[in-house]
């Protein structure tokens, strides 16, 4: 069963965010990006629907994968799209979001 995506949390930041949330809203797609407490005044964070502050390690807290389907559940995303490099090549998490019923934009995890 195809579920259609309504929501999709972006885990990562600059041109890459920027491009997916484009995306999103030419699909009329609702956009949550989450970002370092460095990167507040990105562009990305101001032109997504959503914006997770999260505290700590400015590149650690894009690899933190289990706070980012946390995060993604509490917020009703339907998908998360990693974008690439952080975790877009981790089997661990592509396969932690199907465990989530979170849909992962990128390689199934049996593909990493």
């Amino acid at each position: 069963m195809n579920k259609k995506i309504k929501k999709i949390l972006i885990a990562n930041r600059g041109e890459i965010a920027l491009r997916i949330i484009r995306a999103c809203k030419e699909l009329e797609i609702q956009s949550v990006v989450v970002h370092s407490t460095v990167d507040t005044a990105g562009v990305w964070v101001k032109q997504s629907d959503y914006a997770i502050e999260l505290e700590g390690h400015p590149v650690q807290v894009y690899l933190d994968y289990e706070n980012i389907i946390k995060l993604a559940k509490e917020h009703r995303c339907d998908a998360i799209h990693p974008g690439y490099g952080f975790l877009s090549e981790s089997a661990d998490f592509a396969k932690a979001c199907d465990d989530d019923n979170i849909i992962f934009i990128g390689p199934k995890a049996e593909a990493h």
